[in-house]
């Protein structure tokens, strides 16, 4: 019994598996619930699927046509979290077979170089240090292996990687392998003279420029933190929560457009990094002697990168509110039953362009909610957009004037705008 139970367990979980138990599970249930929506979403745009009741009355069959849509982004939503939970829970083990795929290449890395050279004491501690920093981050993704393992401490709270916590990581594994490599070389120096040039070698002199890089960064990825929640807390800056973290966040933006002063830190740190490996290579006897230069690089690098995060964003605004006409209306006052023009900036925030952050869009017309209807198109959506949204004025709204605010796709309420409703 138990092994025929087990058997339909394994089956269950091969092909098309949407049981959401199982990373594939989750994976392929968020595929078919996109391709779902997909659909539904085209093929209501082209005008096919209306029930008979509403079709005659284009105010009922856009109201229907949204629910439609925002129920199936739900259910879009709701499996795209299933498999960003099931992707961390699955690529903890993957950051291991990064550590010690990092191990082996630093042991063919050594066999290769002692061929002629030579095997050295500083070989020997290279190998111990790297088995040793391995175990570490191996005991240190076991403990979060629910959150990604090695990725959990380079995870924002908006579910994304975050560059400055990733540049600082790469900077401090470095300076601990370097100390590591020292400490076994004075541990297994024999003469005196061999363990007052390795204690030479821990001097600011040689380690300043390294002690400065790490500094730098150390302290970007603090001040960044603290400046994105203070902009977020005063609504300059609108955060929305990602299914999982990508690689990619390192390099882009919320809406995974690339973003210069990421690439620019990146690249400049790895470079950097990659200078003082070499150098603690060719001289392990002491901490790598980055030179002034390329501290100073890295630190206009870091500055740059840190202007642009405490520059990024701005407050969604509404500029002007206008009564919708079609061809051949004529020119009328706002009326309720009447269609509305929002016009503004900063409604669809990076990142929330997603169906379901679209269906959470409301206006406030006076004290009435309205929910901004998805107005679908080939390909996308032609209501709403980061610049113009368009909703009836229920007839719950008294004439008179009334107060219109957007609540954004992240959250956000924006300004108040007057307009002048009449009977």
């Amino acid at each position: 019994m138990a092994v025929q139970e087990a058997a339909g367990r394994a089956e269950a979980h091969e092909g098309g598996c949407t049981c959401g138990d199982c990373p594939h599970g989750a994976r392929e249930g968020h595929r078919r619930a996109v391709a779902a929506f997909l659909a539904k979403r085209d093929e209501l745009a082209a005008g096919q699927g209306l029930p008979a009741a509403v079709e005659y009355s284009a105010s009922a069959s856009r109201q229907w046509v949204s629910d439609e849509l925002t129920q199936s982004a739900r259910t879009v939503a709701e499996r795209g979290r299933e498999a960003g939970e099931a992707w961390l829970s699955a690529v903890w083990r993957r950051t291991l077979l990064a550590v010690w795929g990092g191990v082996v290449a630093l042991v063919l890395v050594q066999a290769l170089t002692a061929v002629g050279a030579g095997w050295t004491a500083a070989r020997t501690a290279g190998l111990i240090a790297g088995v040793l920093v391995g175990a570490l981050l191996t005991a240190a993704a076991t403990l979060h292996r629910g959150r990604g393992g090695l990725l959990a401490p380079l995870i924002g709270d908006d579910n994304r990687l975050s560059t400055s916590p990733t540049v600082a990581s790469a900077w401090l594994l470095l300076a601990v392998f370097a100390m590591v490599v020292l400490a076994l070389r004075l541990a297994i120096a024999s003469h005196h003279a061999d363990r007052a040039r390795i204690l030479a070698g821990l001097r600011l002199a040689h380690g300043g420029g390294l002690l400065t890089a790490l500094a730098v960064v150390c302290a970007v990825a603090v001040a960044v933190r603290v400046i994105v929640a203070a902009r977020v807390a005063t609504r300059h800056v609108q955060k929305v929560r990602a299914d999982r973290p990508r690689l990619s966040d390192l390099l882009c933006d919320d809406d995974r457009r690339g973003s210069l002063t990421d690439v620019q830190y990146v690249f400049v740190s790895a470079a950097t990094v990659a200078l003082c490996a070499v150098r603690l290579a060719r001289r392990p006897d002491q901490l790598p002697d980055l030179p002034w230069a390329a501290a100073l690089l890295l630190a206009v690098s870091a500055a740059t990168y840190f202007a642009g995060k405490f520059a990024e964003g701005g407050r969604p605004v509404v500029m002007s509110v206008v009564r919708a006409r079609e061809a051949g209306d004529l020119d009328a006052p706002i009326r309720t039953g009447d269609d509305i023009e929002i016009r503004g900036s900063g409604f669809v925030p990076p990142g929330a362009a997603t169906p379901d952050r679209l269906a959470r869009m409301v206006v406030r017309i006076g004290a009435v909610h309205v929910h901004v209807p998805l107005v679908p198109v080939p390909g996308g959506f032609a209501n709403p957009s980061d610049a113009l949204l368009t909703v009836p004025v229920p007839a719950e709204v008294e004439p008179g004037p009334v107060g219109v605010r957007v609540v954004t796709a992240g959250g956000v309420e924006t300004n108040e705008v007057m307009i002048q409703v009449c009977e």
